[in-house]
């Protein structure tokens, strides 16, 4: 199973204490973060990962180089400007080997099912699924609304940073706006929301604009007015994102104490 890793952020959220090196590099008790992601991905089934590199990715292709050393085998695909999601994993489709390919965010750590995803992405003749996961604070992530078969019926971007909560079919705010919605009480902001571990068809790629595009603002809420496939299916377990200072360095706690988990 081949998987592409969005490597191109600028990191800025974190460039306080990780300023010399891109986010994924970021060091984690002595070896870089993406190195950790690798190594579980590796023990999960991935045997092939495309970087979709941007801002410094020469330092990650110097350091994981063919990936033979890790036991994987990696390729590179560059961005020559900022493209955003979207446009990232775009500019990587001359890289796709399969059919459907598994896309992740390089910074997440997030050691679930992966080859049962893509099962369920298969068994429900998915054109774009994805992982979803239960927190009491959706402000700085991506919220879904699902039905009982799990096919994504609402898709929020990030409430915190200006997200709409989308209908099927809209591109009109469900309820409200963003910024009323982010200034409610902490009890209304639990949810469900965007793992950002896809599961995409290759020919869903192909049709994603060329040049600057956000998967999650752009190409999702337009998949989603346009009646694609869109399924969700929840996984549990370990979860951290460490774009900020804080769950980074609870990451490197966490590593400290033994506590990534393995499911």
């Amino acid at each position: 199973m081949q998987a592409i890793l969005l490597c191109g952020g600028m990191g800025t959220r974190l460039r306080s204490v990780v300023s010399d090196r891109p986010k994924p590099m970021a060091d984690i008790c002595g070896k870089p973060f993406l190195q950790y992601l690798l190594e579980m991905l590796r023990d999960k089934g991935i045997t092939e990962v495309i970087f979709a590199l941007g801002y410094m990715g020469e330092m990650i292709e110097e350091y994981f180089q063919d990936g033979s050393a890790f036991g994987l085998k990696i390729a590179y695909s560059y961005e020559k400007e900022p493209l955003g999601t979207g446009g990232a994993i775009r500019n990587a489709l001359p890289k796709i080997l399969e059919e459907e390919v598994l896309v992740l965010n390089a910074d997440t750590y997030f050691p679930m099912d992966y080859q049962g995803l893509l099962r369920f992405h298969q068994e429900n003749d998915g054109d774009f699924s994805l992982a979803t996961r239960a927190v009491p604070d959706i402000s700085r992530y991506g919220a879904v609304r699902r039905d009982a078969a799990g096919r994504i019926l609402a898709w929020n971007e990030k409430l915190g940073d200006g997200g709409q909560q989308l209908g099927e079919g809209s591109k009109q705010p469900v309820e409200g706006n963003a910024q009323q919605a982010a200034s409610s009480s902490p009890k209304s902001l639990s949810g469900e929301i965007n793992g950002g571990i896809y599961v995409m068809k290759k020919s869903l790629i192909a049709e994603i604009p060329e040049g600057k595009q956000s998967l999650e603002q752009d190409c999702i809420p337009k998949w989603l007015s346009e009646g694609k496939r869109i399924f969700g299916l929840p996984f549990h377990g370990y979860f951290m994102d460490i774009g900020i200072p804080k769950d980074y360095q609870q990451f490197i706690t966490d590593v400290e104490q033994g506590k990534l988990g393995k499911t």
